[in-house]
This record gives structure tokens, sequence and C-alpha cells, in this order.
């Protein structure tokens, strides 16, 4: 990733606050509210005690790059959730079960029948997925950001009908046209999401691309617009009965400039939980089955 802009606020809390702040700044100059963008906090290089102290301040959506990590900073947020409800301060402030985060008008995730994460977390898969990991995060994660490809939309319809659960995914779309990024070609994006259409348990809820690493935030700009103008097209070609209006795009060095262009949803790591202390666990081999 691009390294930072600025030297980052000392604590979580000042970060938190100030990612905050700056979401709600980009939403205004762009015309639209704070609540109309949901802020998936990436936990890939997050200590423990982190992630445990983003909940405290009452955060509840969250992203994993790797299905393996992701299953376990799940399971830390599910004791975490256990034990914030024991203590009496916490039983008032608690979401219910399944509720609706955001407010009416914003974009809505609204809780499926079966496997619902408990107090309201929202778990997001934002990286590659295997095809062979897809069964073990399915319980887990309330979206899948990166369906990039018609053999893993495939096998999440075959778990899905298996579980009698529909899935809600985004389409991830290569707009920067770089080898190393996952995600379809632009040109490609419409075929295919008319393929995964097709799949009854399959709801497409839009689109999401990762920018090129740059150091001017700028410079994402031409990507971000790119997908900008086909999530618009792709608005009116009623793909599912799903609401098609969730738009993924912006991390730690670029969120603004991705608000700008139209982003309802931001995903945002290190801005949040400070720059990895050791190894990038997302330059790390992918586990085997």
């Amino acid at each position: 990733m691009a390294p930072m802009s600025k030297q980052l606020p000392d604590t979580l809390e000042a970060r938190y606050a100030e990612v905050c702040g700056r979401i709600a700044d980009a939403a205004a100059k762009a015309g639209r509210k704070a609540s109309e963008v949901i802020l998936v906090a990436v936990t890939k290089n997050a200590e423990p005690e982190q992630i445990r102290g983003l909940l405290q301040l009452g955060h509840r959506d969250f992203g994993e790059n790797r299905a393996q990590v992701l299953i376990q900073h799940a399971a830390i947020v599910d004791e975490a959730i256990q034990r914030m409800k024991m203590l009496p301060s916490a039983r008032k402030t608690l979401p219910d079960s399944g509720a609706v985060l955001f407010e009416p008008g914003s974009v809505e995730l609204k809780p499926l029948a079966k496997g619902v994460p408990a107090q309201g977390v929202r778990w997001h898969m934002i990286g590659h997925l295997q095809r062979n990991k897809a069964k073990k995060i399915f319980d887990l994660v309330r979206l899948v950001h990166s369906c990039d490809s018609l053999r893993l939309a495939e096998e999440l319809q075959t778990i899905a009908v298996k579980k009698d659960t529909p899935v809600e995914v985004l389409l991830q779309v290569n707009c920067s046209g770089e080898d190393q990024k996952y995600g379809c070609p632009l040109p490609a994006a419409i075929p295919l999401a008319e393929q995964m259409a097709t799949m009854l348990n399959i709801r497409i809820r839009g689109l999401m691309t990762m920018a090129p690493n740059v150091a001017n935030p700028e410079d994402a700009r031409s990507a971000f617009s790119r997908l900008r103008d086909l999530y618009e097209e792709m608005r009116t070609m009623n793909l599912t009965d799903a609401p098609f209006n969730i738009l993924s795009m912006g991390m730690s060095n670029d969120y603004e400039v991705a608000i700008s262009e139209g982003a309802n949803v931001v995903r945002v790591g290190s801005a949040i939980f400070g720059e990895p202390k050791g190894v990038d666990r997302e330059e790390l081999p992918e586990e085997d089955e």
C-alpha cells in the first residue's frame, strides 16, 4: 500500500475518530451524509486488543483479506461481545442480534434468516477468496466483496443451496489494469454479472475495486471513476431482486477520493490500527487445504 500522507495519531481512539471525521468531511463535500458511507475496519494486521478496543468504541463492520485470519478474528470478536454483554454498562448500548446498524437512506445490509453473527457485528470478506476456503467462512461473512470469477460464484451458489441461505456479493472489477490485482477485467464485468444473476441464491449487491498503489491519492481517481460509471450503468439492469446499491472502493490512503467519486463502502485498515509492526499478513502465502 502507498505510504500514509501524514503521521498517525498515537491512540486507536484518536485514529478512529480522525478517520470517521474525514469520512464525514468527504461525504459533506460530495453532498452526502456520513451515515451514507459504511466504514469497514480491515483487521488483517490488527492486534487482538485493538479489535476489542474498536468494538468497545461501538464499531461493528469488520473486514478481512484472508479466510484463516477472518476465522481467527471472528472468534476474538465473538468472545469479546460475550464479555461485553456481561457488563451492566454495555447491556444497554449493544445492538440487538441482527439489528440494522444504519439509518434509513443509507446502504442497508439487512440480516439474513440464517448465519447472522450475534450482536450486529458484520464481517466482510474483502480479499481474494479461494474456492476451497469459501465453505469455511460462509456462515461468518455478511458480504463477499471479492467475487471475481464464474467459478467462485458457482462455488458460493453450491454452498448457499446446501445451506438454504442466499449469499450477497459484490463483483470485484480490476479497473487499474494491473496484472497483480484480482478482479475481472472491466469489459467482462457485465457479461459475468449476467451469468451470476442466473444463480438463484446469489444476490449481486454492487461492485468493488482496488485502486493502484500510488503515493498521490488523486492518482487513484481514474480507477474509481471507471468503476462508478460501470456501477451507474449496471444499476439499470435489475440483475436480481436484491438492491444493487453498494460501491466498495477506497482504502487508508485514498478513501476520501473514493467517497468523492461515489463510494458508499470504504475499507480502512492502517489508518485505524496503525502500520503493520511485523510481516504484513497479505504478503503471506495462501494456506493449503
